[in-house]
């Protein structure tokens, strides 16, 4: 049974569970660039919240996918993935502040606005894999 490895399987585990802890971590630091919980908005419906963090959370996928497939231990992939969330994280205060000074997108979502909503979470993808690339050099 050359196919399977004990070792194989546990270095799996480990990066699974670090992959869904630096999601987790993700949402909470996306948490913190809003006022409102996204968590109520989105039980009560809210299309355009949802988007807007899901979108970020795919982008996070697609950077800790570069991430893991291009680190050399997990520590390394653990600090690259931390600098992605911060990186999304950081961007999304650019989006929102200075790129938009006049329009508080945070406001619009909040709202229900689904157009702002699905661009943001077209941005949160784009970022992602802006920053997956600019993790792969």
């Amino acid at each position: 049974m050359g196919f399977f490895s004990a070792d194989s399987f546990l270095n799996f585990l480990l990066y699974t569970g670090t992959g869904l802890i630096l999601i987790l971590i993700g949402i909470v630091a996306f948490a913190f660039t809003t006022k409102f919980s996204e968590w109520n908005l989105i039980k009560e419906g809210n299309m355009a919240v949802a988007l807007k963090l899901w979108g970020k959370v795919i982008g996070l996928g697609i950077t800790l996918y570069t991430v893991w497939s291009s680190s050399v231990h997990i520590l390394d992939a653990i600090i690259w993935g931390l600098i992605g969330i911060v990186t999304q994280v950081v961007v999304y205060l650019i989006i929102e502040y200075v790129l938009t000074p006049k329009t508080s997108l945070e406001k619009k979502v909040e709202e229900g606005n689904t157009a702002v909503g699905f661009s943001l979470f077209a941005v949160g993808i784009t970022v992602g894999l802006i920053i997956a690339g600019s993790l792969s050099y």
